[in-house]
């Protein structure tokens, strides 16, 4: 392995935890609307959420299947980890500060 490739896989794991991070939370905070009620709009927000969730969550695999090839594929993949990280964390982000409890 050489550095480029280490650079990538790190990238591609770190932005698949992102992306994974988000869908939990998602999936946590469509379980509670779920379950009480009066959370109709909550999982009607959660619902608008997913294609982000699952988009940056592909991309991240994506990624990290690139680690597998050549050079040229390490960069391409670290491209597409930091996009797909940062879109993830961002949404996540911005989900916690809309239902952010005890502020």
């Amino acid at each position: 392995m050489d550095i480029v490739n280490i650079i990538a896989v790190v990238a591609a794991i770190a932005s698949l935890l992102a992306a994974l991070a988000h869908v939990g939370y998602l999936a946590l905070l469509n379980s509670a609307a779920n379950k009480r009620a009066g959370g109709g709009p909550i999982a009607d927000y959660v619902r608008s959420r997913w294609p982000i969730a699952g988009g940056t969550t592909a991309a991240s695999v994506v990624a990290l299947l690139f680690t597998a090839g050549g050079t040229v594929m390490d960069i391409l993949a670290v491209l597409l980890a930091v996009g797909s990280g940062a879109v993830a964390t961002k949404a996540l982000q911005s989900t916690q500060a809309r239902y952010r409890s005890g502020s």
